[in-house]
């Protein structure tokens, strides 16, 4: 027959899968931070390149509506 588990050692194991939750929760906030952080860096490169390709085509604002339409139909 199984041994059953003292109150004690059942209490032992929950404090301890907290703490396993804790440091895992913990990873993932600074996992969830780092990834934000690299996904802002990427959307600043993007509007950064975007805008300086405007500005190269020689395009007035009033006519980039009529291009970003016109290139999606395509």
């Amino acid at each position: 027959m199984a041994r059953t588990k003292s109150m004690a050692t059942i209490e032992s194991e929950i404090v301890k899968a907290k703490e396993v939750v804790i440091k895992a929760k913990a990873k993932y906030e600074t996992a969830i931070t780092a990834l934000e952080a690299a996904m802002a860096k990427r959307d600043e490169v993007i509007a950064k390149d975007l805008l300086d390709a405007f500005k190269k085509s020689g395009k007035s604002y009033s006519e980039l509506p009529k291009i970003i339409i016109t290139q999606s139909t395509l």
